[in-house]
């Protein structure tokens, strides 16, 4: 499966500080939901009215995780996903790490590494 392949799911989380407006995490979080995207941001770290702080809040079946946060964070979002059998994952570069790429591996997660502000410009959308 190829990044782009990915697009054609509707329901994503973004991961990572989607409330500041300098990360890339908040950048891809709008970037979908201008789209028409079913989104919503994580941030494990710093919850608000928008963001939400754990995997398990989302109130729907998500199809991708968009991964923009450190891998030590990561796998333990990656832990969650697993238990919640979401099987998809675009890893954005800097979130990637041989531990989150065998997790996957070992766990039938389809990793994508990747960046879905590209496959959105690429998709002429």
């Amino acid at each position: 499966m190829l990044a782009q392949q990915f697009m054609s799911y509707k329901n994503w989380v973004v991961v990572g500080d989607v409330a500041n407006s300098e990360k890339y995490a908040f950048k891809i979080f709008n970037a979908l939901k201008s789209k028409g995207y079913n989104v919503k941001g994580i941030n494990p770290r710093k919850g608000s009215e928008e963001v939400l702080t754990d995997l398990n809040l989302v109130e729907y079946d998500v199809d991708v995780i968009d991964l923009c946060i450190n891998p030590k964070e990561g796998i333990k979002i990656l832990e969650v996903a697993k238990k919640l059998n979401i099987k998809k994952v675009l890893i954005q570069p800097g979130a990637e790490s041989l531990e989150i790429l065998e997790y996957c591996k070992n766990n039938d997660i389809i990793a994508i590494e990747g960046c879905a502000l590209v496959q959105l410009s690429n998709m002429g959308v």
